[in-house]
């Protein structure tokens, strides 16, 4: 059962997100013969205020 975690700044719509989990289960199922209905993905959108690049906060941006 292939787990994929996938961390990301918030501001995707649902759309967005759903071709990526398509895409990324593809690559999956191609490259290791898993299932489709075996590969779980886990999405963590995280705000602004909370990452940042060499000392600055996304939201600074």
């Amino acid at each position: 059962m292939p787990l994929v975690h996938i961390d990301l700044i918030e501001g995707r719509s649902a759309e967005q997100l759903s071709k990526m989990v398509e895409e990324v289960t593809a690559a999956i199922v191609k490259n290791t013969g898993a299932p489709a209905e075996h590969v779980h993905i886990v999405l963590n959108e995280m705000k602004k205020e909370h990452y940042s690049v060499g000392g600055v906060l996304k939201s600074a941006e």
